[in-house]
């Protein structure tokens, strides 16, 4: 494979935009949303123009642009536009609460917040307290009081010269999902989108010109953000940008209308596709030739009953905020169910013990990456940066073990990892065997200290629509997981909920089960 140029100075936007009309791309679709299709001149225009607004509002090269919007082309202006002037762009999750947006404003000290007219309602209550804040333009609707993004922007210039920049200067931040605690702001560089989009997107799973783009994760996320905006602009494809929430239907209805060729999503998001096709007896994708999956490991179970159904294969990964996206995947023709693949070119890994010792074949250990795409540092955060970054290398702080054929598989995150009677268990593990189960949808396992002080594994489970609740099928499912695994990893406790805690991307949220448990434990003394 070819290696990566990266020159020493350049601007992000002048690579992922502009560069496509000196290429012969100006009159081809960029991007479709709704009834709007952009093509790459007038994505390069309006990114300009939206420059131009936030330089005419005095925003300096560094300061920060807020972004909180669905997935839409306005939302890709600001990102890029911002990027052009020399600002730091930064998508936020458009699903938080108002003391949410309260924190990350103010901890990224945004001067300009772009949001839409949807979520206003979520910013008024505390916008009293938003100590940083100069502007905001609303887009998608009535703006009221505030700054109007389709006034201005049709008012402002479309040309616009591209800030200087060095290729280690920040491009945008984006903040952690929050599995384990509050989100950290991940400062990411103006070539990090270019390592990921080369070395994941072109060279691993072989993403082409003539792709046409959908992804389920949303642009705030990092690994959204690859797949619906950088990745098909890397390769002078077209993405799909859908602004609703990504539910089956809403899912097989875009697909439908606009036949995609590559379909990114998350484990939990390809389960419930599934299930609505079982219950509909769909068997087609259309034209979608291959399948991403990321966020959370992609069970065998659903691998295998997803390729029986539509005959495309999903290539499992793994990628983080620090990281930026897919660092460790399995490839088209190169596949092994239930496993996270093999390195991604460009990238070295290594597992540690808790000696700091590389281990053996079939062992596991905390798993470290070597890579450019890695983010400069969290901002703010000096003691989790220092047990994060280390030097060259990323603590990821997943547990890993590779097998022979240099294939990485799942054990957990660090903190997950439950241990029973001195022997560890993953609760990926428990969880796939589950989901092998007809009766279940998706499930949570966590470790929860029964009556006597010993930790015991503990299941939280979400049904299948036909499937009823009950004592005997909880016995059914205990006896299920020890039949296939070793006695001591089955669940001793089985919950069935209606929904798991989960991020805005799909990642089960560990620590609010281990709340729940915690409470029904103290509930039954």
């Amino acid at each position: 494979m070819k290696p990566l140029e990266i020159p020493d100075r350049f601007n992000a936007a002048t690579i992922f935009i502009d560069r496509h009309l000196n290429e012969g791309r100006a009159d081809k679709p960029a991007i479709l949303c709704g009834d709007t299709t952009v093509t790459y001149r007038g994505l390069s225009e309006n990114v300009n123009r939206f420059g131009n607004v936030l330089l005419g509002l005095g925003v300096r090269m560094e300061e920060r642009v807020a972004i909180v919007m669905p997935d839409c082309h306005e939302c890709v202006f600001a990102f890029f536009g911002a990027i052009k002037t020399g600002a730091v762009a930064i998508p936020l999750n458009t699903n938080l609460k108002p003391e949410d947006y309260e924190y990350l404003l103010n901890d990224s000290r945004s001067q300009v917040l772009v949001i839409d007219a949807a979520l206003l309602d979520k910013l008024n209550p505390v916008r009293k307290q938003l100590r940083y804040l100069k502007h905001i333009i609303v887009a998608r609707g009535d703006a009221g009081a505030d700054l109007s993004f389709d006034k201005i922007m049709k008012e402002a210039p479309t040309v616009l010269e591209p800030a200087d920049m060095s290729k280690d200067d920040s491009a945008f931040w984006l903040y952690s999902s929050g599995t384990t605690g509050f989100p950290k702001g991940t400062i990411h560089l103006q070539h990090d989108m270019m390592v990921e989009a080369e070395y994941y997107a072109k060279q691993t799973i072989g993403l082409l010109e003539s792709d046409l783009s959908f992804s389920v994760a949303k642009l705030f996320h990092a690994y959204g953000l690859g797949n619906g905006l950088y990745f098909p602009l890397w390769v002078g494809g077209t993405t799909i940008l859908l602004p609703d929430r990504p539910l089956p239907k809403t899912i097989y209805e875009t697909i439908d209308r606009y036949r995609p060729t590559v379909f990114y999503s998350v484990p939990t998001s390809f389960a419930a596709t599934l299930h609505l096709a079982e219950q509909e007896n769909r068997t087609s994708l259309q034209r979608v030739r291959m399948c991403v999956s990321a966020g959370e490991p992609l069970p065998k179970p659903l691998f295998e009953s997803w390729k029986e159904r539509f005959k495309v294969d999903i290539l499992d990964g793994i990628g983080s905020t620090e990281i930026l996206h897919i660092f460790i995947s399995n490839r088209p023709g190169r596949i092994k169910p239930g496993s996270t693949g093999e390195v991604v070119t460009g990238y070295e890994a290594k597992i540690l013990d808790d000696n700091d010792n590389e281990v053996g074949v079939d062992e596991a250990g905390t798993l470290y990456m070597k890579g450019d795409s890695i983010a400069g540092s969290y901002w703010n955060k000096h003691e989790k940066t220092k047990t994060t970054f280390c030097g060259e290398w990323i603590n990821t702080h997943d547990k890993y073990r590779k097998d022979a054929d240099g294939f990485f598989w799942y054990e957990g995150r660090a903190d997950d990892m439950i241990k029973v009677s001195g022997l560890y268990v993953s609760p990926a593990e428990v969880e796939s065997i589950l989901m092998s189960h007809p009766s279940v949808l998706e499930s949570g396992v966590v470790g929860v200290f029964d009556n006597e002080g010993l930790m015991k594994p503990c299941a939280y489970v979400v049904l299948k629509n036909k499937f009823d609740a009950s004592d005997e099928l909880a016995d059914e499912l205990k006896k299920f997981v020890k039949s296939k695994t070793l006695p001591h990893k089955y669940p001793r406790t089985i919950h069935f909920v209606d929904e798991l805690p989960k991020t805005a991307t799909g990642k089960i949220q560990r620590f609010k089960l281990r709340e729940m448990a915690a409470q029904t434990a103290a509930a039954a003394k």
